[in-house]
């Protein structure tokens, strides 16, 4: 049995279990092959083993039954248990309940008791302190006070305690009968008071927390109390200002202080807003007159500079002690203490920022214009000069007599970091010192000022002298500087932009003033666009100005028609072999340099270019393309004009071909389509000038020429020295 128990190890398998049950039994396994096994043998195995499993199997059946019997039987056992427990259970619940009423009864008995002996003891307590309290007023009627009470140093709580009491019975005594009796308790009352008062400060300079303590109870119900507090705070500050940073060694002594009154008096608060208020009234307010009336009168920036420094130091200070605990409105109490010490500084304090800056900007433009060695021109105003501008924008003249300037532009970087600097400070000052309802209107009244220095006294005064140096359009070889002017002017712009949305829009942003604010920068911004937008006109009309004069005097009316045609082609010729990436005439590229027509159109290039580049670190953005492109449609127009003052011969042709295509290589410096568009329909135009007279209608009908006006073909065919010859207004008629 022990051996098939074996056989059941876990995890059983039925398979293996036979597989091994086989191996097991002699012949009855693989083991010697065919021949050893034996199959009676095998059979007679199993059976065998079948009744040894019937047997186990019985075994195991009347072992559970007798289990199962056993776990009923102590189951009954166990709710019996249960249902014993549950009834004893039940039984002192009723016995705590009992008890409970009980304790209730007495507890009402007890207290009813309290009451009632309360109710005795109280009027016989009373009775007795009456009688205490008038054995010691005898003694003070008698005038002798035999006490040991108040003749022993160490009772003298006990001494205050009853001094106090009869202090309280003397007021509501006649006068005319206790006059004597009155004045002796008084006397005797106040000489008690000071002897505490002594003792607490004694106490305090030797660091006696808990002997402060008892004083300070004790003083509690005396009329010196608040004296009391009035030495312990002056005592506090004595050697605590030893350094010159008074509001650092406010906030040291604070803090040290804060625990302290905490330890000794019963309501810290109290003592903890006094002492700051007498630092405040005293030692602050006394440093904050010190440093401002001595700069008040004599230097504005340093006063000012103090003011915001003092008044910002301050504000952190009380920062600092609202960590104490200083009653429930803390923040009322500082901020009262603060505005009772800067309250006069602060009333005027915008006007004098005003009159500072008004001051101070003057100096800075005047001593920029003093280095210059300038004289600052007075700028009309009124009706004069704004018709003056109008016939300006208008006709674009130059109105008064043109300024030489030697190419200053009379802008300073320099200048404009000290003025934003001063403004700056000044925003800053106000964010600071302004009453919250009062910040947005000194803040616009600082921009203001800004606006009138930077942008009208620097900027604008700039722009006048630069517009009054633009020569005329027929000036030769003319200095152009106002672009420099528009370059320095936009990089001062975005300077005043960057500060007014840094510095001055978190002033106004919820107020109405950021209306007015807006529209003055509108309004600024305009007027200098105006005087920005005739400047460059004028400029390119002297650009396009010095162009022509270029061309009228190196252009020579024979360029185009010239006698020996054959010499152009060998120079041509000899120049392409020099230059093998030079192509046929007939392609048009790129013309030698030693064709007669050469001079006039590099000149021109050669300037063009210079002032394409000078455009390019002038502007910025949009207004590069602007500019250029306005400045290429001119700078069309011009050689447009200019190809149709000559007659053309079929070499003369096919050097303005070449002229053509050099100023459309120039125009691709442009970098905008629309001039680059437009020489290329100059170039075709100037076919027309070449073209065989067979194939004249072809070439007008092509590509770029059949959107174009006949008139201007016809125009351009008419340029022709065969035009009669050839008559070649029939393909017009």
């Amino acid at each position: 049995m022990a051996t098939t128990a074996q056989l059941f190890e876990e995890p059983f398998d039925a398979d293996e279990y036979i597989e091994r049950l086989a191996w097991r039994t002699p012949g009855g396994g693989s083991k010697g092959g065919a021949e050893a096994f034996d199959p009676k043998r095998l059979l007679e195995e199993f059976e065998n083993h079948i009744e040894e499993l019937k047997q186990l199997d019985e075994k195991i059946q009347r072992r559970v039954e007798k289990l199962e019997h056993q776990c009923h039987r102590e189951a009954k056992e166990f709710a019996h248990k249960v249902q014993d427990l549950q009834r004893s259970n039940q039984v002192a619940f009723q016995h705590f309940q009992e008890l409970d009423e009980h304790i209730s009864y007495v507890a009402t008995k007890v207290c009813h008791l309290g009451d009632q002996l309360e109710g005795v003891n109280t009027p016989r307590q009373r009775a007795v302190e009456a009688q205490r309290l008038m054995t010691y007023f005898n003694e003070f009627l008698d005038g002798d006070l035999r006490s040991d009470v108040f003749n022993n140093p160490d009772k003298i709580k006990e001494a205050a305690d009853i001094i106090q009491k009869l202090h309280l019975i003397a007021q509501e005594l006649p006068f005319d009968r206790f006059a004597d009796v009155k004045a002796k308790i008084a006397s005797k009352y106040h000489d008690l008071e000071r002897q505490l008062i002594q003792e607490f400060t004694a106490a305090q300079r030797r660091g006696e927390i808990g002997r402060m303590r008892e004083v300070a109870a004790v003083l509690l119900h005396f009329k010196g109390y608040a004296h009391c507090v009035d030495v312990y705070i002056k005592q506090c500050q004595e050697g605590a200002y030893l350094r010159n940073d008074v509001f650092e060694d406010t906030a040291v002594l604070c803090q040290r202080v804060n625990k302290q009154v905490g330890e000794v008096f019963s309501s810290p608060e109290t003592v903890m807003s006094k002492l700051i208020q007498n630092i405040f009234e005293n030692k602050l307010q006394a440093h904050v007159r010190e440093k401002l009336d001595e700069t008040r009168h004599s230097d504005v920036e340093q006063y000012l500079k103090n003011l915001y420094d003092l008044y910002t130091r301050t504000t952190a200070l009380a920062t600092k002690l609202t960590e104490f605990n200083l009653g429930s409105d803390k923040h009322t109490f500082l901020s009262k203490l603060i505005k009772s010490i800067f309250s006069s500084y602060l009333e005027s304090y915008i006007d004098m920022e005003r009159d500072y800056l008004r001051s101070r900007g003057a100096m800075i433009l005047q001593r920029y214009y003093d280095s210059k060695n300038h004289q600052k021109r007075p700028i009309g105003t009124g009706s004069i000069q704004e018709l003056k501008e109008r016939i300006r924008q208008c006709t674009n003249l130059p109105l008064g007599p043109i300024i030489d300037t030697h190419g200053e532009t009379f802008l300073s970087p320099e200048l404009v970091v000290n003025l934003l600097q001063e403004t700056r400070h000044a925003f800053e000052r106000c964010h600071r010192l302004s009453d919250p309802s009062d910040l947005p209107k000194n803040a616009f009244s600082i921009f203001l000022l800004l606006v009138d220095h930077l942008c009208v006294e620097h900027i604008d005064y700039a722009l006048e002298i630069g517009l009054s140096a633009i020569p005329s359009s027929d000036a030769k070889n003319a200095n152009l500087y106002f672009l420099d002017v528009v370059q320095q002017a936009n990089s001062i712009f975005h300077l005043f932009d960057k500060q007014f949305n840094d510095q001055l829009m978190p002033l106004i942003s919820s107020s109405p003033k950021l209306a007015e604010c807006l529209h003055k920068k509108k309004e600024v911004i305009e007027q200098m666009e105006v005087k920005l937008d005739t400047g460059i006109d004028r400029t390119i009309n002297c650009m396009v100005g010095q162009m022509k004069h270029i061309l009228a005097t190196e252009q020579k009316k024979t360029d185009f028609r010239p006698e020996d045609e054959n010499n152009v082609m060998i120079q041509y010729t000899a120049v392409r072999d020099a230059r093998p990436w030079i192509q046929p005439l007939t392609c048009f590229p790129c013309f030698p340099l030693c064709l007669p027509t050469w001079q006039a159109c590099s000149k021109v290039c050669a300037y063009v270019s210079r002032q394409v580049e000078h455009v390019r670190k002038s502007m910025d953005g949009k207004n590069v393309d602007t500019v250029l492109t306005e400045l290429g449609v001119r700078f069309h127009r011009l050689i447009h004009e200019h190809l149709q003052q000559y007659s053309y011969s079929s070499m003369g042709g096919m050097l303005a071909i070449c002229d053509v295509a050099e100023y459309r290589r120039c125009a691709k410096d442009f970098r905008v389509p629309l001039v680059l568009q437009l020489f290329d329909t100059l170039h075709a135009l100037c076919n027309l000038l070449v073209v065989a007279p067979d194939n004249l209608k072809q070439v007008c009908s092509g590509e770029q020429l059949t959107n174009l006006d006949r008139n201007l073909l016809h125009a351009f065919v008419q340029l022709r020295v065969d035009y009669r010859s050839a008559r070649l207004g029939r393909h017009f008629s």
